[in-house]
Parts: C-alpha cells; structure tokens; sequence
C-alpha cells in the first residue's frame, strides 16, 4: 500500500471515534494522552544504559583509545533522552494528582533532571556490581566459555542489568519508567524483576525463564536462583503506601528475604514478607515455602 495512500473517514468513522473517546474520558484516559514513553523509547533507553554498564556490549566499549571520546558523545546522550522520559512518566503522576499544568510541567521537568544526574554519576558503581554479576555467572556454570559468552548470551545477566538501572532510577524518585524498564526485560527474557527489590552483589540467574521476583524482596549476595523461581506474596491485598522516594511511609514487605549464599533451584516457590531463608540455605527444586528456613538448611526437594 503506499505511504501517502488515505481513506477519509466517513460519517460512520467519526461517530465511532467520539464514542471511543468519550469512554476514555469516563475512564480516565486523557491522563495517558502523549504522555507514557512508548515500547521502542523504553527499548533504546534500556540499550542505551546497556552500553554504559555491561562491558564490550552493545554501541560503546569503554576501553583505551579513541572509544572514550565516543564514550562521552553516548553519556550526553543518554542524559538527554532519559531526562525527556522522565519528565514525560512524571507529567503522568502529576496529571493525576490534579497539579496545574505550568507548576507540574516545571516541577517534573527539575525532578527529570535531578534523577538523570543522579543516576548517571552511579554509572560507575553499577558497572562495578555488574562486573561481579557477570564474575559469578562465569564461576558457578560450567557451561559457559568466559565472561564474553556470559555477556553476550545469558538472559539472566541481562534481566539483572536492567533491574539495577530501573532499581536506581527508582529509588531516586523515578516512578513509572523504571517498572517499564524492567516489563521490557520481562518480555525479552521471561525475568520478571520488580525495580523495588533489592539485590545484593553478586547476583546469579541461570537460565531465568519464568522467574518472578516481587517488588519488597531482599536478596543477599552471592544468592544463586534457576529458572522458574517465585519469590512472592502471599496477600494480594492493594497497600496504600508510596515508596521512600515518594516522601511517604514504606512500603510493608509482602514478599521474602533471601539471606546471602542461598542456593534456590528450578520452580520453587517461596512466599511471605516474615519468610526468611537463612544464609548458606538450599532450596530444592518444586519446593513449596511459606515459613523460614534456618541458616545452612536443605530443605525440598526430596
């Protein structure tokens, strides 16, 4: 078909299109309107950071030489893109919350800004948590080659990339861009990783597929986890509670605690913000956990 081809609307056209809208209306919907960055400005923040942090990957390899200028020219970049996606994902809050538009768009536009500077002069500790991620990946699979094979192929290591950025950008007052940081990982790789957890360094995912791991959980270092894992919540009743970052109380914990040098394997399920699994602990595979389990236990899985 070709580009410049239309088809005018017709009577018909034009009163379904009101009918569609007036419904958005009833459902809130003019608050979304231009306002949420879509899928592909998510994707090319996400590949922007990507090649900040991971080592050798994607358009920048921050080694000697000339790269380092081309470095630089990818730092202002991202800077700009990113404070534009915020203050965007802000406006929306602010839309919400029935601020004046002049005020809201001044307010977002300086929180944009600060969040942005903040993150960025991060970036160096990010790469350093994500070297021992990628450390750990190389030493616990005997499968894998080298750390380039680890980079460059394990979908756990990219899942854990994107959370530490969004888990940033979140704690330093980003709201909604961060969650769909992580949605996109989640699509990409079948990792779902709430940008609220905390995780500690190292972190080891093999494998990945269909792991969730929800927005209050605590992870230790040097926490090993395989595919299919769930650490979740055992109520799904809503909380009103914003983050620290939103200036309110925090947010109760729903989900567990993973101390450090726990090993949880294939399809276990371990639930409850009092569920604590203690240090050097193992889960086995198909375990179904809702109570703690004490530090160097073995429990599950036959």
């Amino acid at each position: 078909m070709p580009a410049d081809f239309k088809t005018p609307p017709t009577r018909a056209h034009r009163q379904l299109a009101e009918r569609i809208l007036r419904m958005g209306r009833k459902a809130g919907e003019p608050a979304l309107a231009g306002a949420l960055p879509s899928t592909y400005e998510v994707a090319f923040i996400v590949n922007d950071f990507l090649s900040l942090v991971l080592p050798g990957t994607r358009r920048t390899r921050l080694v000697e030489g000339s790269s380092r200028a081309r470095a630089r020219e990818r730092l202002a970049e991202v800077l700009a893109d990113l404070e534009t996606r915020l203050e965007s994902a802000l406006l929306l809050t602010a839309h919400r919350s029935h601020v004046g538009k002049g005020a809201a768009k001044d307010g977002c536009l300086r929180k944009a800004r600060a969040i942005t500077a903040s993150t960025l002069v991060a970036l160096p500790e990010l790469r350093s948590l994500l070297a021992e991620d990628v450390r750990i990946a190389f030493e616990a699979d005997p499968a894998a080659t080298g750390t380039d094979e680890v980079i460059a192929c394990y979908p756990g290591l990219y899942a854990i990339a994107i959370y530490r950025v969004a888990h940033r950008l979140l704690r330093a007052g980003g709201e909604l861009l961060p969650r769909m940081m992580t949605e996109y990982a989640h699509g990409r790789t079948g990792i779902d990783i709430h940008p609220g957890a905390t995780i500690g360094s190292p972190f080891f995912i093999d494998h990945g597929t269909g792991i969730v791991i929800g927005e209050t959980t605590r992870i230790g270092d040097s926490v090993r986890i395989y595919q299919g894992v769930t650490l979740g919540a055992l109520s799904i009743k809503r909380h009103k509670a914003l983050t620290p970052a939103g200036g309110k109380s925090a947010i109760p914990q729903r989900h567990p605690t993973i101390e450090d040098d726990v090993v949880i394997y294939a399809n276990a399920t371990i639930l409850g913000g009092d569920t604590v699994i203690g240090k050097g602990a193992v889960v086995g595979a198909n375990a179904w956990i809702t109570y703690s389990v004490p530090p160097g236990r073995r429990v599950g899985g036959g």
